[in-house]
């Protein structure tokens, strides 16, 4: 069930991240929308609306968590980057994934928003100096990490749900 449910195995921080691995994952973050359009562009609605393992999101809820997680992220490192380590809020993902407009829009929606958020995103975060990076911000889950741990983990998570998507379509469930 764990590769299932972590294909890329869970995640693990690069403590001492150089600018290239850094510039490399920035650079990611503008492509991340459209490489999950292309992933569920082909399939009919219903197969949006199957758990992509017993127990699970759909790719629906998915795609719709992965909007809710990304304009998280984003506040939470403009709250890092303007204030002296901020508790970040967590919030609910589980009983989010239930809430009416998961169910209401098509994953389309967020997949738009994505785009959006992700040059908004990507366009701060090349302008920053390196320096900035090593600000902190506390999470009840993880306690307090650097930007830079935050940044490995916003596109390790993008990651994540992609390649459970592509598990999913590849075992043909």
């Amino acid at each position: 069930m764990d590769d299932i449910r972590f294909p890329l195995g869970h995640f693990q921080p690069i403590d001492d991240q150089t600018d290239d691995g850094r510039r490399a994952l920035i650079a990611e973050i503008p492509g991340l929308a459209n490489r999950l359009r292309k992933l569920i562009a082909d399939l009919p609605p219903e197969q949006l609306l199957v758990p992509y393992r017993e127990g699970g999101w759909t790719i629906s809820q998915i795609v719709h968590h992965l909007a809710d997680n990304d304009m998280n992220a984003y506040l939470r490192f403009k709250r890092a980057l303007t204030e002296d380590e901020p508790l970040a809020s967590s919030y609910r993902e589980d009983l989010w994934a239930e809430l009416p407009d998961y169910a209401a829009l098509p994953p389309e929606n967020s997949l738009l928003l994505l785009e959006t958020l992700h040059a908004r995103f990507a366009a701060l975060l090349a302008e920053l100096e390196p320096a900035a990076f090593g600000r902190k911000l506390r999470t009840q889950a993880l306690g307090s990490v650097t930007l830079d741990v935050a940044l490995q983990r916003f596109v390790w998570h993008n990651r994540h749900h992609r390649v459970q998507i592509e598990s999913f379509l590849i075992r043909g469930e």
